[in-house]
């Protein structure tokens, strides 16, 4: 019998599967796809780092996330985490609320006026003051599951794609059979890090609370000055949309808006953009954006899985642990979930909760 078996060979699978074998479990993480795929989160080659959150909560694991990062980087030889430095800026509240909670939990921040800002960073436009957070930057979404997973199969995890679960059955408090097409695997507990597939396969194990799963449309544009000048950004506008942006060094400046994309089965998906959404898109970065090609652009598909709240869903069940709902801003936390997903595997530790099945 096998101490984990961890489904979902994303971010948040496989960090949980470096945890859990680093602490000398035998662990075996089952991934329905290829490598390299680009059919759920965890694609790509930019994610934003930040520690810009309201509460100490998130900064916390956030701080946590950031030397793991460092870690892996030396486990594995391989760069994740650049540090360009971030800004927020708009006229919405929300603003100072960050500038708050970082003050609060000493991260260092720093208001700039829209002149400041706009000479720091002149391919974006600024008509209201911005918060400007130093230590924020970018991830490689994809070297980052490749070096957890490669970092898992170091501390002895056996790492498996192409092998699709079907079911998990429960036996008992500390017995679970994960079903696949190509065999089953009997062990003392299960974590199932599926996110848009999480409805699916353990809807009828575990309390869920309901889950939008939509299909994201972002775009990278043609940069009109140079990709390493620019940070990470936000821009909230009093309505309360979003827009978020980065580089991606060699495919352009990364802009989309935050979780407004077309409610999608994680199955079958188009990964075709919305016409509406990526005319607004462009609109956007010909206003907003002076340092990009309006006209020359990518569009990229990903999916979200948001919770009502926007908080992740991290919690055990018997022997059912389950990491979903990551709503678009759980990548910069990878390595920290996947040690809290470790704890809930075995000993059943919370890290809060808002990261219960029961809100």
């Amino acid at each position: 019998m096998t101490d984990v078996v961890v489904v979902g060979g994303g971010a948040m699978g496989s960090a949980a599967a470096w945890q859990l074998a680093r602490r000398g479990l035998d662990v075996v993480l089952l991934e329905q796809f290829e490598a390299g795929h680009v059919r759920g989160a965890s694609h790509g080659a930019s994610r934003i780092f930040r520690l810009s959150y309201p509460d100490s909560v998130y900064i916390g694991l956030a701080r946590e996330a950031q030397t793991r990062w460092r870690e892996l980087e030396d486990v594995t030889d391989t760069q994740l985490l650049t540090v360009t430095g971030g800004v927020d800026h708009g006229d919405h509240p929300h603003l100072h609320l960050l500038a708050d909670g970082l003050a609060a939990n000493g991260v260092r921040r720093d208001w700039l006026t829209p002149a400041e800002a706009a000479e720091r960073w002149p391919g974006i436009r600024f008509d209201t003051r911005a918060l400007f957070h130093p230590d924020s930057g970018r991830l490689h979404a994809d070297h980052a599951v490749a070096a957890l997973q490669q970092a898992a199969a170091k501390e002895g995890a056996v790492v498996r794609h192409s092998t699709p679960v079907t079911s998990i059955e429960v036996r008992g408090e500390d017995s679970v059979v994960v079903h696949t097409d190509s065999g089953s695997y009997p062990a003392r507990r299960v974590v199932a890090a599926v996110n848009a597939w999480a409805s699916k396969l353990v809807g009828d194990l575990v309390p869920l609370p309901p889950l939008r799963v939509t299909q994201e449309q972002p775009a990278h544009f043609a940069p009109l000055l140079p990709e390493d000048g620019w940070p990470s950004f936000g821009h909230i506008f009093a309505s309360a949309d979003g827009i978020y942006g980065l580089a991606t060094p060699g495919e352009g400046i990364k802009v989309g808006f935050h979780g407004i994309g077309p409610e999608v089965d994680p199955d079958h998906r188009d990964f075709t953009p919305e016409p509406n959404q990526l005319a607004a898109l462009r609109d956007y970065a010909r206003t907003w954006l002076p340092g990009v090609d309006a006209d020359d652009f990518t569009p990229i598909s990903c999916t979200y899985t948001t919770t009502p709240d926007s908080n992740f869903v991290l919690d055990r069940l018997g022997p059912v642990v389950v990491a979903t709902g990551f709503s678009g801003h759980g990548f910069k936390f990878v390595p920290a979930i996947g040690r809290v997903l470790a704890d809930l595997a075995v000993d059943g530790t919370r890290p809060d909760p808002r990261f219960t099945f029961a809100r």
